[in-house]
């Protein structure tokens, strides 16, 4: 069950009944209202099953089944809802969600275009225009850390918020008590905070139950200073008799606040409330910084983006500053949660309203410079919901969480070593560095893996995997193309120069010869590499305004006949439209393919990958001058 949803706590005291759709839907409504979805669930199935069934019931369904993460079931009422009849934009929204979840990302898109239709104002809406596919990008990006298996795990029981101490002490918080008395909206017992000692091979003892901090209610997660002696951590305000009655409902809501506690002769004690916590807002999920100046935490006071998002307070002599919003650039307009503040001043968090993988995925920002949140990637981030992300830079281990598996579980994260490859390149006649050459980085198997174009000092970097070996290609227009290898790293960064070769277009009576114009395995879609060579011809077209050109495509002799000729045709084509979109005129430039018709090396069936690649070429004739 998704523990991200604790953000208050609810006891029946009679009844439950609030404002209603209407008289047939009160009961059920009472349910959602009070935050009781399991006993809502009940209530709207009754009545999906009914013949007064409506999109207003299908919806409020759905919604029931997202809240304790049942996706499935969920996307099933959303889709009712959505062909019943008209629904509001969000209904959308959500049932795009839920198909991430479930890993239906075309699906998804579909109803994002639909929401984007309804609200194209809507920063969601704008983020979704602007990078429709974003998942293939989330998929390239380079992996940062190695997860392991569950470090605890019992059938039915969920862990969460677990920090462990520079005194290999892991706290964190657990539904596991066995207490009969269960939270009404997840039908789940109330949380506590745990302990539990980890051994030099990354395993732990057995987690015990640190009693001094649990209540009855939800206690938990928390946050240590450096020494292990100051905690902060959230409680709900049931603990302290602190809640509001709702008469009409006939529930006691409470909302939860964060907590001070210090150790004392290895007994938690001292515990006291913080001055900006209320009845009217949750107050939860705190972090504190290195120097234990600043305590960051999740809350959805008056002032922020959207649901959830982060703040932080600055502490100076046990006084708390006024709670201080992190700003646009982590929080949105839906959930920010989950904050963690590292050693090295990175802040980790959990949101829902960036482009991820679908439920929660945790994001990472450096506040020193305040540059850009970036998605952590695959495998930390999942389909499903991964929060609750800590690092100890002492023994260099993170732990998260995430519902993978169905229920919440903690694991461990280790970084990989990733290191800075830079490539310098210039002329080798001159020296002087080139701009915008096109350095592609392989793997030692001749994988892609990125491209990017040098700066205004000829330099690109790249961030790589420690200790592996690479290749980089680079091509440059007016230059021969250049490829070198890459031996492997350590951690410190590594710079290789490349020189290259000023390439000048050879122009004979009957031809211009240009380097060989490659196309993609099957494809006849101009590369970034055949555009600089193309680039060359448009460049002679224009300096020889007579030239006329026949453009003659060529295949080696590997596949059948047919498929040759067809496939050499369209490269032929796609290579003339290429000329002309250039601004060269249709009557100057023609093209034709001749499949393996016109083999440059003759060797039949017996040609070596070397006579192949010969034969795969383009020709380009001067017919006119």
């Amino acid at each position: 069950m998704k523990k991200i949803l604790i953000l208050l706590s609810i006891i029946l005291l009679n009844a439950n009944f609030i404002t209603a759709q209407n008289k047939s839907t009160e009961k059920a409504d009472g349910f959602f209202n009070t935050y009781q979805y399991v006993n809502a669930i009940t209530e709207y199935k009754k009545l999906a099953e009914g013949k007064k069934a409506n999109a207003y019931i299908y919806s409020q369904l759905a919604d029931c089944y997202y809240s304790v993460f049942n996706i499935p079931e969920a996307s099933k009422w959303y889709a009712k809802a959505i062909a019943t009849s008209k629904v509001d934009a969000e209904i959308h929204y959500k049932y795009a969600q839920a198909l991430k979840i479930q890993k239906n990302y075309s699906e998804a898109n579909k109803q994002m275009e639909i929401f984007c239709q309804m609200k194209p104002s809507d920063p969601r809406a704008i983020q979704h225009i602007n990078n429709p596919n974003y998942i293939k990008g989330l998929e390239n990006k380079l992996k940062l850390f190695e997860v392991g298996n569950p470090i605890f795990y019992t059938e039915g029981i969920s862990d969460f918020g677990a920090v462990l101490t520079d005194f290999n002490e892991l706290y964190f918080t657990s539904n596991s008590s066995g207490s009969s008395k269960l939270d009404l909206r997840t039908a789940e017992p109330y949380l506590d905070i745990y302990k539990a000692i980890r051994n030099d091979d990354g395993s732990f003892s057995m987690p015990v139950a640190v009693s001094e901090l649990n209540t009855i209610y939800h206690d938990g997660p928390l946050t240590l200073s450096k020494d292990g002696n100051t905690m902060f951590f959230s409680r709900d305000g049931l603990s302290m008799g602190q809640y509001e009655k709702n008469k009409s409902a006939k529930v006691k809501v409470a909302q939860q606040g964060l907590y001070k506690a210090t150790k004392v002769d290895g007994k938690w004690t001292n515990i006291d409330a913080l001055p900006f916590n209320s009845e009217n807002y949750t107050v939860t999920n705190p972090s504190l910084s290195k120097d234990g100046k600043t305590l960051f935490f999740a809350s959805n006071m008056p002032g922020g983006f959207g649901d959830t998002d982060i703040w932080k307070v600055q502490i100076l002599n046990n006084n708390y500053s006024k709670p201080e919003n992190l700003g646009s650039k982590i929080n949105s307009s839906e959930k920010e949660s989950f904050p963690f503040i590292s050693d090295s001043n990175v802040l980790y968090f959990s949101a829902s309203g960036r482009q991820g993988y679908g439920g929660l995925d945790i994001y990472k920002i450096d506040l020193s410079l305040m540059d850009e949140a970036l998605n952590i990637g695959r495998p930390v981030n999942s389909e499903k919901d991964d929060f609750s992300f800590s690092f100890n830079s002492k023994f260099n281990v993170g732990y998260f969480t995430s519902n993978r598996s169905n229920s919440d579980l903690i694991y461990n994260a280790t970084p990989i070593c990733n290191s800075d490859l830079s490539i310098v390149v210039s002329d080798i006649k001159t020296g002087t560095t080139i701009t915008n050459a096109l350095v592609s980085l392989f793997d030692k198997n001749g994988n892609s893996i990125t491209s990017k174009e040098t700066d205004k000092n000829g330099i690109v970097t790249f961030v790589v995997q420690c200790y592996k070996e690479f290749n980089v290609t680079i091509t440059s227009q007016n230059y021969e193309t250049a490829s070198y290898p890459v031996a492997a790293i350590s951690t410190s960064a590594e710079t290789v120069f490349v020189k290259l070769k000023p390439q000048e277009v050879i122009i004979t009576d009957k031809e211009v010869l240009l380097n060989s114009v490659y196309f993609e395995f099957n494809k006849s879609n101009i590369t970034a590499e055949g555009s600089i060579e193309l680039d060359k011809l448009v460049k002679v077209m224009n300096e020889n305004p007579t030239f006329v050109i026949y453009i003659k495509s060529h295949t080696d002799s590997k596949g059948k006949v047919d498929y040759n000729l067809k496939l050499s045709e369209q490269r032929a084509q796609a290579t003339v439209q290429y000329i002309i979109s250039k601004g060269i005129a249709s009557d100057r430039i023609s093209g034709k393919g001749y499949g393996a018709s016109e083999l440059k090396v003759a060797c039949g069936t017996q040609c070596s990958e070397e006579e192949h690649a010969l034969n795969r070429r383009s020709e380009f004739l001067i017919v006119k001058k």
